[in-house]
């Protein structure tokens, strides 16, 4: 099975520094599993404003390990500010779940 992530940009970012490549993944791995939590709930409880900065705090280390959610990240931004009924974004939502919990499985297989 391939990995649900790259370190592409990561061994670019770090110059191939193996502790620093080290330090980016447990800062992922310490700070998206609640901040996706946070995302989920604020949707489950209506709060768009929420949302809307949970999804935004994300978007760079999503790109930053490459986990293809980009368009997903825009449509939960965008789904903020319209008003509409939460259940237009739990598709995207539940999406942008499986995925960050699949990179984060991969993740820490690789490095704890």
């Amino acid at each position: 099975m391939s990995k649900r992530y790259s370190l592409d940009s990561v061994n670019e970012l770090s110059g191939g520094d193996d502790e620093f490549i080290i330090v980016l993944v447990q800062t992922f791995l310490e700070e998206i599993p609640p901040d996706l939590d946070s995302m989920v709930e604020a949707v489950n409880n209506d709060n768009p404003q929420t949302a809307y900065q949970y999804a935004h705090k994300m978007k760079p280390n999503l790109q930053l390990f490459d986990i293809d959610l980009l368009k997903q990240i825009k449509q939960v931004e965008s789904w903020s500010k319209t008003g509409k009924d939460k259940s237009e974004i739990l598709p995207t939502l539940n999406h942008i779940v499986a995925t960050v919990n699949g990179a984060i499985e991969d993740l820490k297989a690789d490095f704890q």
